[in-house]
């Protein structure tokens, strides 16, 4: 490695113009980074919807639900298909193996969808693949002054979207609550019969009326031109006025009006309102696309009096504050390391050197980090938060040996260079262990994987970065700024040197401590309570008003509104907003649910008061008889609740439910389980009409009465300048049974009623059908305290499956349960985690038998990792936090930092081992290099500071089980090292140092 500083030496000029060249690239790539909240990281999920007007769940089930399942049966690394079948929908949930190809799957999703045969009266599959990206960046309300006008809809598509469409970077913009309005005709049954009048003219009647039909081509005026035929209805009078029959229009037997869909509702603060999602591409700069939309939502209020667009979120605010506190902590981290260079060197100069280390290395990864297209967000930014301690690392050593040798060296070009080639080979290949770590990172499972590569590439990065300032720079500086400095005089300590004296001749006392430590501590984690990761600070607070659904739609809008009087009228509240039903936009985002299910969004002045907020709204359960109403924090990655899943799958319903009670009942019992639910709701009543073969064709009455009870299509006009949909509403409204069989149907014979040809069957059916792999389930989801996750998940399996002499619970035969969820995948996080670390300590060794050349030090090095592990465990256990995946990844990075120090001593021990005997190198090693050590570990140490007291931010990896764990582990492995490492080195070469101790003890006493 000296060759880089003798090239330094030679290349001042270079060097120098390097240096301000990585400065200003850095700045430049900050400033040009794409900021975003989130990393790229595909869901390993394919959702497929079907809407169906009209159709009750069990139809959507076997003739929707299952044709979908059998068509994706085949699609490569499939690992689950759930289904959810529901009155006018269909969903299916088909989940992957985490290292499938998501856009060539849903490809294949998209594919084998093409060539099923659906029903026609059911819309055509949405197939989505949601990732990261789709987060959107900003939500915008729009309402009006005269209120959501089919005119204002209008006027927003037109004029108002396209403000923030245009914005470059801008990938999509979804609009909520624009139902387009329609013209509707409502016949009057007695008129028909009067007029003699038909369905089937009425169905006919703008057949050929909106054409425009070339009839062929003619010489006329000596000129060769077209002839064609139009017709073009743009008008509603001439709708009204279209002939049904001969002398009767249509107006005479129907009521013909422009109307809005009425099963779907959006409202802003109390006004019915259109809201605008946003969402980015994955190149642009999520917080100057904000800014822009925030300017645009201001230029449209000052030039349309009539309109208010406001920014009710946008994750710009989240990604500057995120960043704003890591700037914060790195900036508080690099003080700490600096005040700690300054205590332990006293000398301002060599102080400066070292800190210089940090700007350079931060410049050259952020450049690093845009070459490599990687972003700016919350995890790289972490990463830099936790690697700005340890960037100091090597310049310290190199300046601290430097430092030493001018107290009795002259000072030279040679002197310096020698210096920095002393410790080169040391801080090399204890750099290169720290960046082996994150080697692996490719074993985990894509989801996770996708998380912590910007983490790893950024330290990675700006380690490899500070190695390289280290050799070069600091050399450089120190020769031109440490000439004629006055340096103060360091001696080493006499009492750690006796103190490492009687650990040598006190061997086993040493290691049986240590073993010991070790032992209680392995014990100690194997009995903590494992967590997952909490990102409890809330962004806003999700509500929902569910009733069953067989309530009327009018009626849910009236408990919405009332519901919403109730939020509007509280303390703190700043945004409101509400959806109620199913629209074309949601299910592209793969979001359906219950018609009858209104989701609140109340976004709050300050987040201080969300549970305060939460409890009032609870408190409002009984008001709405029977909505069952929730309400609970949420951030942008989704609910913050940490749940435990439990499916009953089975063939026999009965059995099923009778399961699921016993299993409900025993979770909710258990300490630490906030809340159970499943997805069981309240039956709805189905007539079904059970079709005599011999008096009529099943088919052939099912499209009648679909006609006669559903809103049909007759075709489009245009209206204002805009192509409007003209439905035909029901024909029939039966309010009871008797009307159900009085139905009107047509034979052979003439008009008969639909009980002459049908039993009329009446059963109570659920309103959702789930399935999971084909079979029907039943979903019991239980929200945990996320630090007692593993805790609860125990208690949970002994109370279903039992455990040794307990016995578990007794349940029917065919009943299969399986537990997963945030325990399954904290279980799956776990041990990915454990296999890169495995794989880690095996790069390291690797690191060191090549650094070495023997097997002996590499051993030695190694045993620092159960000193950190004890280290780790005492810090968590004085903190009280539990082991979270977060925590794990700490102790991954121990794994590369904790050897730096081993490496640094026996680097020194090899050394004098050219010119002394064991025993004498590994004293004085251990002498000479406990301040470099001493000062690199409390460097990296007081730079964790910031983030041993940051709380917990939402998708964060960067917390304070993290920081417990490195802050733990390095402090005990510093001073474990000191004293252990020199005793396991001196055991691994014992016959020899005893026999070099005897040869000098003999020559002591012949001389």
């Amino acid at each position: 490695m000296s060759w880089f500083t003798k090239w330094a030496f030679g290349n001042k000029a270079a060097v120098i113009f390097l240096t301000v060249l990585i400065l200003i690239v850095g700045l430049v790539s900050y400033r040009t980074l794409p900021m975003e909240f989130f990393p790229a990281a595909d869901q390993p999920q394919v959702t497929v919807i079907v809407m169906g007007q009209g159709t009750d769940s069990k139809t959507m089930e076997s003739q929707v639900t299952g044709p979908i399942e059998t068509a994706v049966s085949g699609v490569k690394g499939k690992s689950d298909v759930f289904s959810t079948s529901g009155d006018g929908f269909t969903k299916v949930d088909i989940m992957f193996d985490s290292k499938t190809d998501m856009k060539a799957a849903k490809q294949e999703v998209q594919e084998a969808l093409n060539n099923t045969p659906l029903p026609q009266n059911v819309s055509k599959p949405t197939v989505v693949q949601l990732n990261t990206s789709m987060i959107p960046i900003s939500d915008i309300s729009l309402t009006f002054k005269d209120g959501l006008t089919p005119e204002n809809t209008d006027f927003a598509k037109e004029e108002i979207l396209p403000y923030f469409k245009d914005i470059k970077g801008v990938a999509n913009v979804q609009t909520y609550g624009a139902s387009s309005a329609y013209v509707s005709i409502k016949t009057d049954n007695a008129k028909m019969a009067e007029n003699k009048v038909s369905l089937q003219n009425v169905m006919a009647v703008l057949k050929g009326q909106n054409s425009s039909i070339a009839v062929g081509e003619k010489q006329i005026s000596g000129k060769t031109s077209n002839i064609k035929v139009v017709g073009s209805i743009d008008s509603l009078d001439k709708v009204k006025n279209l002939k049904v029959s001969e002398n009767v229009t249509l107006s005479e037997i129907a009521q013909i009006e422009i109307k809005k869909p009425q099963d779907t509702l959006t409202r802003v603060n109390g006004e019915d309102g259109l809201i605008f999602i946003v969402t980015k591409d994955s190149l642009s700069n999520a917080v100057s696309i904000s800014n822009e939309i925030k300017d645009a939502a201001k230029e449209i209020n000052k030039k349309y009096d009539h309109v208010n667009a406001h920014v009710l979120i946008a994750t710009a605010d989240m990604v500057e504050t995120s960043v704003n506190t890591m700037i914060k902590e790195v900036l508080l981290g690099a003080v700490f390391a600096t005040i700690v260079v300054m205590l332990f060197l006293r000398n301002i100069r060599s102080t400066l050197i070292t800190i210089v280390s940090i700007p350079l290395s931060l410049c050259l990864t952020l450049f690093l980090l845009a070459r490599s297209g990687v972003t700016l967000n919350i995890l790289t930014l972490g990463g830099v938060a936790v690697a700005v301690g340890r960037l100091v690392d090597d310049s310290i050593v190199v300046i601290e040996n430097i430092f030493r040798k001018m107290q009795n060296q002259k000072f030279s070009t040679s002197m310096v260079i020698e210096a920095t080639k002393e410790v080169g080979t040391a801080i090399t290949s204890s750099t290169l262990t720290t960046v082996a770590v994150f080697l692996p990172i490719g074993l985990v499972s894509g989801g996770l994987q996708d998380i912590i590569l910007p983490f790893a590439l950024t330290i990675t990065y700006s380690l490899l970065a500070s190695l390289l300032v280290a050799l070069t720079v600091v050399p450089l500086l120190s020769y031109s700024l440490l000439k004629k400095a006055k340096l103060p005089e360091h001696k080493p300590s006499i009492k750690f040197t006796n103190l490492v004296r009687w650990s040598l001749n006190h061997k086993w006392v040493i290691i049986l401590t240590s073993l010991v430590m070790f032992g209680g501590s392995i014990g100690t984690y194997a009995a903590m309570p494992k967590g997952a990761v909490n990102n409890s600070s809330a962004d806003f607070i999700i509500a929902t008003l569910d009733f069953p659904n067989d309530t009327p739609i009018e009626t849910v809008k009236e408990k919405t509104i009332e519901l919403e009087n109730y939020v509007l009228k509280q303390d703190h509240i700043k945004d409101l907003f509400i959806q109620l039903g199913n629209t074309e936009d949601a299910a592209k985002f793969g979001e359906v649910q219950s018609p009858t299910k209104a989701t609140f969004n109340i976004l709050l002045k300050d987040k201080e008061y969300t549970d305060t907020v939460i409890k009032r709204i609870n408190s409002q359960k009984e008001a709405f008889g029977s909505g069952k109403l929730t309400a609970g924090a949420s951030s942008m990655m989704g609910g913050s609740k940490t749940q435990i899943i439990i499916d009953v799958i089975g063939d026999d319903i009965s059995k099923l439910e009778a399961a699921t009670g016993a299993i409900e009942d025993g979770v909710s019992g258990i300490k630490g389980v906030e809340k159970v639910g499943t997805n069981q709701d309240a039956k709805k009543t189905v007539y079904s009409l059970n079709v005599d073969p011999e008096k009529g064709n099943a088919e052939e009455i099912s499209q009648a009465l679909y006609g006669m009870l559903n809103k049909m299509p007759l075709g489009t006009m245009k209206l204002d300048d805009q192509q409007t949909d003209i439905f035909l509403e029901p024909i029939l409204d039966p309010k009871t049974p008797e009307d159900l069989k009085n139905m009107p149907l047509m034979t052979k014979a003439g008009m008969v009623p639909a009980s002459s040809l049908a039993a009329i069957v009446q059963e109570e059916t659920s309103t959702f059908q789930y399935r999971k792999n084909g079979d029907t389930y039943i979903r019991i989801t239980a929200d945990v305290k996320p630090e007692l996750l593993s805790e609860i998940n125990g208690k949970i399996n002994k109370f279903i499956f039992g455990n040794g002499d307990k016995k578990g619970l007794k349940l029917d035969e065919g009943i299969e349960v399986l537990v997963g969820g945030a325990s399954a995948q904290q279980a799956e996080d776990f041990t990915d985690l454990f296999t890169i670390m495995l794989v880690s300590i095996g790069l390291v060794f690797l690191i060191m038998i090549i650094t070495f050349k023997t097997f002996r030090a590499p051993i030695a090095i190694l045993c620092t990792l159960p000193l950190a592990a004890i280290g780790a465990i005492i810090a968590l256990l004085i903190s009280g936090i539990p082991v979270d995946p977060t925590g794990l990844l700490g102790a991954l990075m121990l794994i590369g930092i904790v050897v730096t120090n081993a490496i640094v001593l026996l680097d020194r021990v090899k050394q004098n081992e050219k010119t002394m005997i064991i025993r004498e190198a590994i004293v004085e090693a251990a002498a000479i290099r406990m301040r470099p050590i001493l000062m690199t570990a409390i460097a990296t140490i007081c730079a964790m500071l910031p983030m041993l007291f940051k709380e917990a931010e939402t998708g964060s990896l960067v917390s304070q089980s993290l920081a417990v764990v490195v802050i733990g582990g390095l402090a005990v492995a510093t001073l474990l090292t000191l004293i252990v490492i020199p005793v396991i080195y001196e055991l691994l070469h014992f016959k020899k140092s005893k026999k070099q101790r005897l040869n000098a003890s003999q020559l002591e006493k012949i001389a």
